[in-house]
């Protein structure tokens, strides 16, 4: 199998690349590869919004950068920063323009406020803004004649040419009959999203295993700054559920509460900006307080607001809350950070271009230098948006000078007759659900995270070497997806020299 361009994931990063090149060059094939349906992605999960500078009387472009370094504890790159701040009405622009609508009034934006934020600036779709821009988008590209969807391939592998410098396409399973297969392309576009399944606790979806990040890895590809896991502060927390439910940070921004099992607010102890704080800060103070308790969860408090404005804002959360028995009118939201946004990742340009030749990264999946240390909230569609847009443009220029790899043979490398089946697979990924937390990433001791780090590589060394675990199953290339991200997060844990508590404090 061949294509001009793959692109490995249907979120907003994959399609508005796919969609931008295909609609410059009709001449061009474009194939969207996707391990389940199309629909499924971290961005349909994204309830938040756009953070976009359109109110030039009380915002500016200038404040954006500002909140955007100082969420990001100063460690962004301030080159990357401007150029897609700068670049967000544009971007909103297209979205408009491709049928995406978000909430107005009077033939005004409704801007909403998140934590981070000086200024009133996400531009967002009730609490399903994600949703509503993936529908569009694929609506989109349905409709291009150039685009074609291959669903429910799992990719295990990138491939690379002879002097393995330069990516020539990739190694994928079929799910419904277990066949190997090569696809060919000139240019992978990898927008494969995160990794939180890697964790105990995440908002992300299942399909956030990490696959991305480690298949480049493995293909050498330079991967900086892993260990900026940023966890989001408010998951409803239930017994036994993995991925957690996310409550937005525009929640808070609405006006909830963080109390705790007394009923006290607690937030303003820590950082004068109470619960608008970053999620980073909101977070450890949380975990602080939990350690101080002895309980399980804070709260969200929402009793004091106005239900009816709040469940039209929130209509997903509400029901969401009703479906599981709570009343926000009456009843508290118990909560807890969960693995929510992987800010390291891929090294890229500003085009989206990686060290390997031919292989593009975008998305949560890519180390822009847009987010630092900690993303601000509603930032991410943006930055997906920009690098694609940016990526687009260095392709549609140079995929004339790209020539047409040849098809390989796909390699068998898992041929062991014993199969792992799904509760020994199941089993190690709770292991590994166990070892990787806030704790450990954030305040466990040098000890804990060496023998944590020694616990992953038993569970590499099992996967790779030991039959009947290295089976060739997509639950397997999975698990192995997720262990091999997990030892490069807690690598640049144990790398990382300065406390989080001693980055310089922003330029401005």
């Amino acid at each position: 199998m061949k294509t001009d361009i793959l692109v490995i994931g249907s979120g907003v990063a994959g399609l508005t690349f796919a969609i931008k090149v295909a609609e410059a060059r009709p001449d061009v094939s474009v194939m969207v590869i996707t391990k389940k349906e199309n629909n499924i992605s971290n961005t349909a999960h994204a309830q938040g919004g756009i953070a976009v500078v359109l109110d030039k009387l009380r915002d500016s472009f200038e404040l954006h950068i500002k909140d955007t370094l100082k969420a990001g504890r100063n460690l962004n790159d301030l080159d990357v920063v401007q150029m897609v701040i700068s670049q967000a009405p544009e971007r909103l622009q297209e979205l408009i323009n491709w049928g995406t609508s978000f909430d107005a009034k009077s033939g005004e934006f409704e801007l909403g406020l998140e934590g981070g934020h000086s200024r009133h600036r996400i531009v967002h779709h009730r609490d399903l803004t994600g949703l509503e821009i993936q529908r569009k988008l694929i609506s989109k590209a349905e409709a291009s004649p150039n685009i074609t969807f291959l669903d429910h391939y799992f990719v295990t592998d990138l491939q690379l040419n002879e002097v393995q410098d330069q990516c020539t396409g990739v190694t994928a399973l079929n799910k419904r009959t277990g066949e190997l297969i090569n696809i060919s392309s000139r240019v992978t576009f990898l927008a494969s999203g995160g990794s939180g399944m890697v964790f105990g606790n995440t908002t992300n979806p299942s399909v956030a295993t990490g696959d991305g990040v480690a298949m480049a890895w493995r293909a050498g590809a330079k991967v900086a700054n892993m260990n900026y896991i940023q966890f989001h502060p408010t998951a409803l927390f239930e017994e036994n559920k993995h991925p957690l439910f996310l409550i937005s940070e525009a929640v808070r921004g609405f006006g909830a509460y963080l109390v705790n099992h007394r009923g006290n607010r607690f937030l303003f102890k820590t950082d004068s900006r109470g619960e608008l704080a970053t999620r980073d800060i909101v977070s450890e103070a949380i975990v602080n307080e939990l350690k101080l308790s002895g309980h399980s969860t804070v709260f969200l408090d929402c009793r004091h607001l106005n239900y009816k404005a709040f469940s039209k804002e929130f209509p997903t959360i509400v029901a969401y809350c009703n479906s599981i028995g709570i009343d926000v009118r009456i009843d508290l939201i118990p909560v807890v950070p969960a693995a929510h946004y992987q800010c390291g990742g891929i090294q890229t340009d500003k085009k989206a271009k990686t060290s390997v030749k031919n292989l593009y990264a975008s998305g949560e999946c890519a180390h822009t230098g847009l987010h630092g240390a900690n993303r601000l909230a509603s930032n991410s569609l943006l930055e997906a948006l920009v690098f694609s847009h940016e990526a687009s443009l260095a392709i549609i220029e140079e995929i004339e000078n790209i020539p047409v790899p040849p098809i390989r043979k796909p390699r068998i490398l898992y041929t062991h007759e014993d199969e792992a089946d799904d509760e020994i697979i199941s089993s190690l990924r709770q292991r590994l659900n166990g070892i990787m937390s806030y704790e450990l990433l954030q305040s466990a001791s040098k000890r804990e995270k060496l023998e944590a780090f020694e616990q992953l590589q038993h569970l590499m060394d099992m996967l790779e070497n030991y039959p009947p675990f290295n089976s060739g199953t997509v639950a397997f290339f999975e698990l192995r997806n997720m262990v091999q991200t997990a030892i490069l997060i807690l690598q640049d844990v144990l790398a990382a020299k300065t406390s989080s508590k001693n980055f310089p404090e922003g330029i401005y």
